[in-house]
């Protein structure tokens, strides 16, 4: 039961944090008459941020889910569908750095829902963060959304894989915030 009830959050969060942000770009959009024609070109934008990261599971051993924050990056041209993105996850005890590559697909105007792969270094092997106490390959999904000329909303989910000391349990995250276009 208890695993069901991890998964139905999980799935949850997952979908909350992808839908949010396309949701304030579509309403952005259709204030805009003209903007159905663009609304499948998404943003080319590449910016930083910051923001919010809540942990969701445990680790089995005792250690509790955590909140802390991010600093988030996203550097891409116009050209691919591919960025380049940094996250910095951290709380009061540990920072995990997240180097990683994602597929960026336009859904709406100047907003994009993303999958991406990357790896997580954690500073302190056996302390807790957002995503887990040890290194380990991240997966993620999330959107972004430009909603000013050089701000940008973004909400995404990570699951670390094997991100536990001790335990073969995966970890999720999940990451609001928002940034400033350069």
């Amino acid at each position: 039961m208890q695993g069901l009830l991890k998964s139905i959050v999980t799935i949850s969060t997952l979908a909350a944090t992808t839908i949010a942000p396309v949701l304030l770009g579509n309403s952005m959009a259709s204030a805009n008459p003209g903007a159905q024609d663009l609304r499948a070109k998404g943003t080319d934008a590449s910016y930083i941020g910051v923001g919010l990261a809540a942990g969701v599971t445990s680790d089995g051993q005792g250690n509790d889910q955590n909140i802390g924050g991010n600093i988030t990056t996203r550097v891409t041209t116009s050209k691919l569908p591919v960025s380049l993105r940094g996250d910095i996850l951290f709380n009061d005890d540990n920072t995990a750095i997240i180097p990683s590559v994602s597929f960026d697909l336009g859904v709406a105007k100047n907003t994009n829902v993303f999958a991406s792969v990357g790896y997580s270094f954690v500073e302190d092997d056996g302390d807790n963060t957002p995503i887990g106490n040890q290194d380990a390959w991240v997966l993620g999904v999330g959107a972004e959304s430009q909603i000013a000329k050089d701000v940008l909303v973004y909400g995404n989910t990570k699951v670390g894989l094997n991100a536990y000391e001790n335990s073969s349990g995966e970890s999720v995250s999940v990451q609001v915030g928002a940034g400033y276009r350069f």
